[in-house]
């Protein structure tokens, strides 16, 4: 049986919501305690489908773990034989985070070729090069990565793309590495900077996190530590997004407004009235929304994880916008259940041209990614009548308790089961 939304639209949301702790933080930072057998602390970790899956993950590997509200226990005192990992791994991306980890440990590491959301190839190939410069060496065979390292010395790495994923698992390995490492064109993601001031902690030096250039001087001594990963910036985007497609007013808590200044530049240029506070935003109700021209581009650009919902906002907003997506090539797939709900999108390559009509109508849809379900919820949100969002798995991946949120913001929002549904 698989969990659906029925959501009824056409509400202004109103209220306040508090944004969780990081997903795309947490992953990581959960990895990172493999490097130690020391016992370490994450607080603030949400309750997900893919944070529960790395935690499975940790434990299959023979690590000690407790989840008690938002805080996780991890105590590696030994790791384990990894073949057990597959049914976690091919679900989830952020499994190619433990490649760094376990060669560390164990000088070996098994797993599949990640799973995770179908929006394009995100081959882990600048993971693989990252870490053979550190004196690691790779075997494909049959959907696996079979991975050695006799030893792991510090040396220069230059990515071809600042990837987000391949620049953690290199700032991992090289943490514990003998000597220096530097890496050239690294991801400036705030995750990136979290995970640096965890590894710093634990008794590594890393240096320049947040720029192009880090550099990480090597310690095999590293300890435990305890850790507070920050607020899921993404999580946060949906809201303000969520709030200014309903014409709500909404005081969103628990989020760091710089992490998101490409945002909010693009919901006041789009005339969103947005009031900042101090770990606080305050979305007001707008007059008339004018369209926007948006381009994806790694961080501190506008980030590719909110693009789908901002073309659910801009499906009504009256004029022609555009969408440019340039880091994943197939992230538009959600587009065709938008023009089911009657959004008027033309795509031509990397670029959607959305023109703005008077109401959407509702539809029965299937979120196809993360971002594309929260996509359709905000699309829901602002079209009377009911529409049904199925494969909701893909939200319980990233969002805390969504249906919860929305409904204290007034929404009505009900999930249910395609069996019970059909009674």
């Amino acid at each position: 049986m698989e969990d659906k939304y029925l959501i009824k639209g056409g509400t202004r949301l109103n209220g306040s919501v508090c944004i969780s702790g990081s997903k795309n933080a947490s992953l990581p930072l959960l990895a990172a305690s493999l490097l130690t057998a020391d016992k370490c602390v994450i607080k603030g970790v949400p309750h997900l489908l893919d944070t529960s899956n790395m935690m499975k993950m940790l434990s299959g590997l023979g690590a000690q773990v407790s989840f008690q509200g938002s805080q996780v226990a991890i105590h590696a005192r030994d790791i384990r034989e990894t073949g057990q990992l597959y049914q976690y791994a091919r679900k989830m991306r952020a499994s190619c985070l433990l490649l760094g980890p376990l060669l560390v440990r164990t000088g070996e590491a098994c797993l599949p070729l990640p799973g995770g959301c179908a929006i394009g190839s995100r081959p882990v190939d600048l993971h693989l090069k990252g870490l053979a410069a550190l004196g690691a060496e790779f075997v494909a065979d049959k959907g696996h990565i079979r991975a050695t390292a006799r030893k792991l010395t510090g040396s220069e790495v230059s990515l071809s793309y600042p990837s987000v994923g391949a620049t953690e698992n290199i700032m991992m390995t090289a943490a514990a590495a003998q000597g220096c490492t530097t890496i050239i064109n690294a991801a400036a993601e705030p995750e990136i900077v979290d995970l640096a001031n965890f590894l710093n902690k634990m008794g590594a030096r890393v240096s320049g996190a947040g720029t192009q250039i880090i550099q990480v001087e090597g310690n095999p001594d590293l300890h435990g530590a305890v850790h507070t990963a920050i607020p899921d910036r993404i999580e946060a985007g949906t809201y303000l997004i969520a709030a200014a497609a309903t014409g709500g007013h909404v005081r969103i808590k628990n989020v760091i407004p710089d992490h998101l200044r490409s945002v909010l530049d693009k919901l006041q240029e789009a005339g969103v009235p947005i009031k900042e506070g101090t770990g606080e935003l305050t979305v007001g109700p707008s007059k008339e929304l004018r369209p926007l021209q948006i381009t994806t581009e790694p961080y501190p650009g506008f980030p590719t994880d909110l693009q789908p919902q901002f073309a659910a906002l801009l499906a009504t907003v009256p004029g022609a916008s555009t969408i440019t997506e340039t880091v994943f090539e197939n992230r538009f797939l959600y587009l065709d259940f938008l023009r089911r709900m009657g959004a008027q999108i033309h795509v031509n390559g990397p670029l959607a041209v959305i023109k703005g009509v008077e109401r959407l109508s509702p539809a029965q849809v299937e979120a196809t990614d993360l971002r594309a379900g929260a996509a359709l919820v905000i699309a829901a949100l602002k079209t009377p009548g009911e529409t049904e969002i199925g494969e909701i798995y893909h939200l319980d991946r990233g969002y805390e308790d969504m249906e919860g949120k929305l409904s204290s913001l007034g929404a009505c929002v009900r999930r249910v089961t395609k069996q019970a549904a059909n009674l």
